[in-house]
């Protein structure tokens, strides 16, 4: 069983590579103009939505009108969510005659597919009908991952132009994003899941009698078309509240494999995007293997704690690699292992298993993966724009070093881009916290744990480090569906996604009007193996120096007491 599960996973990272390599190539080609086999199909497509919207496509942006149309387009689709929402009992394609969605929920649902996070404090099939599913939360699946696309290409402009003042059209990227990469993709994964079995429909939902003779309701819905997006996007939220471990949504070991695959194809493809762009394929093959060097490092960690299980199973009769629970048996161990490190990995909460039932160290390191920003893989765009910052952080270390002024791509980082770099990683990090430990004083916090000990803070660590790092899955042990919750965590989600998108723009304003500075003889070369071992642990110290001292208190802890017996 080990060497299986080491084998599907040593094939699963083989088979990313080999697609993310023509993915990215292909990104690079429709963001710089270039021909590609879809235009003749989507050209009049582009030129009849710019018509429509009044864009003029030719004319491009400063930095500051960038972020301001950003900032505009993203809050009236989150208006938008939250109306459909209060307003779905009079909305068609209801056939269960769902009501409206409370406020303060409407509000939290909003802000997490606004934001790309997808955190649901709600069962989908019983609380949104699917004109619900399909205008509101699948339209915002669209389009929050062209966001942090576009932000990603902008930040590459910035990158490697000279003395500019622009950075590219908003408009020009969403609408790219949308028809040239994550729509055809999302036709494609979804005309596979239904072939798999994944339903999609429109049918009210169905009454049926068990082998046992009772009766059960088996919900239905346009399942299929959610779900491709859902992943490709780096979204998560389910259309069902069992999410990715449901038969309806993931039914086979083939859909599990792709919708893995889908999760992170394109976080992975966007380094080669990344290198193609800025003119150097080794600038970007050396983030990539450094997102890899630290994803094998959690996978490795995940999948040694799940097999080693917990010895008070154990003592029961039931060995490390059989302790099943929270799992799905037609998963096993070894792909429940690779999914969560995947989905958090990137920033998408889709779940193949119960997160809540892994062991303490198990938890520990999906829930690393959202403290250190997302930016293992990272979602759509974000994960490449926040790793970006900390290439701009560890060249700045080794500036101090060598006793240079720090450069990158030709490029000196200054007092500016420093500040913005520091901001984007302190804000989310201070909102996990700040937001943890609000939660962990106060009566409204605390009531909506169900697990005592240190479990319980871990919960809560779980939920803000999910919000703010835009991920969406959560330890299900905590209630999240209360007026606290709803409103602490949407606000942590505003925060934790426009604290990192707008010090980003601003760093992409300010590199695009840098000159180049040819290379001199202590120029640090970036495109190194050293340069990738230090981006990596440069990564790790951050997360370590910043999160230690909570995460000592929650999984560290219950683990050490996990093994000397302890149970709450």
């Amino acid at each position: 069983m080990l060497s299986i599960d080491i084998l599907q996973m040593t094939f699963f990272l083989l088979l990313l590579i080999l697609l993310a390599i023509p993915v990215g190539f292909y990104m690079a080609r429709v963001f710089n103009g270039e021909k590609t086999f879809l235009d003749p199909v989507l050209k009049p497509l582009e030129r009849l939505v710019y018509r429509l919207a009044g864009v003029e496509s030719g004319r491009e942006m400063s930095w500051h009108e960038y972020a301001a149309m950003l900032l505009v387009f993203n809050f009236l689709g989150m208006v938008a969510v939250y109306l459909i929402q209060r307003f779905q009992g009079l909305l068609p394609f209801n056939p269960q005659h769902l009501g409206a969605v409370p406020p303060d929920l409407a509000f939290n649902t909003a802000a997490s597919y606004m934001t790309n996070t997808n955190w649901q404090a709600y069962s989908g099939e019983s609380t949104m009908s699917y004109f619900t599913q399909m205008a509101a939360l699948t339209v915002q699946n669209f389009l929050s991952a062209a966001t942090g696309i576009a932000v990603a290409i902008a930040l590459i402009r910035g990158l490697a132009r000279r003395t500019a003042t622009t950075i590219g059209n908003l408009w020009v990227d969403l609408t790219r994003s949308i028809l040239w990469v994550l729509l055809p993709l999302s036709l494609v994964l979804a005309l596979i899941l239904v072939s798999q079995g994944v339903i999609q429909n429109l049918y009210p939902y169905l009454t049926v009698t068990t082998i046992e003779g009772g009766r059960q309701t088996l919900a239905m819905g346009p399942v299929a078309s959610q779900e491709a997006i859902k992943l490709l996007g780096t979204n998560g939220g389910g259309f069902f509240n069992a999410n990715s471990s449901h038969p309806f949504e993931n039914p086979t070991p083939l859909t599990n494999l792709l919708e893995m695959l889908a999760i992170l194809v394109i976080p992975a493809g966007l380094t080669v995007t990344f290198g193609q762009m800025v003119g150097n394929r080794r600038q970007g093959l050396v983030i990539l293997a450094a997102m890899l060097l630290l994803f094998v490092f959690a996978l490795s960690a995940v999948y040694g704690s799940e097999r080693y299980g917990n010895p008070q199973v154990a003592a029961l009769g039931i060995s490390g690699p059989t302790a099943m629970e929270g799992k799905e048996v037609r998963f096993g161990i070894g792909n429940s292992s690779l999914f969560a490190t995947v989905t958090t990995a990137a920033s998408c909460g889709a779940v193949n298993a119960m997160h809540d039932s892994l062991t303490p160290l198990g938890g520990l390191f999906p829930m690393l993966q959202m403290m250190l920003g997302e930016v293992v893989f990272g979602g759509v765009g974000a994960g490449l724009y926040g790793m970006l910052v900390f290439v701009i952080l560890t060249v700045f270390i080794i500036g101090l070093m060598v006793g240079r002024t720090p450069e990158y791509l030709g490029k000196k980082i200054e007092a500016r881009e420093m500040k913005m770099a520091t901001l984007a990683v302190l804000i989310p990090a201070a909102t996990i916290l700040l937001g943890s430990a609000l939660a962990a004083v106060t009566k409204a916090g605390n009531s909506s744990i169900l697990n005592p000990g240190p479990h319980g803070l871990s919960e809560i660590l779980y939920a803000f480090a999910s919000g703010a790092g835009n991920n969406g899955s959560a330890f299900a042990g905590l209630n999240a569906n209360t007026p606290f919750y709803n409103i602490a965590l949407g606000l942590v989600m505003l925060i934790g996604r426009f604290g990192v998108i707008l010090p980003v723009l601003a760093i992409a304003g300010s590199m695009a009007g840098k000159k180049a500075v040819p290379p001199g003889p202590g120029t640090f070369q970036t495109t190194s193996l050293l340069f990738t071992g230090l981006l990596a642990t440069v990564v790790l110290i951050v997360g370590a120096l910043t999160f230690f001292p909570a995460l000592a208190l929650g999984p560290v802890v219950e683990q050490l007491l996990m093994l000397a017996g302890k149970t709450f």
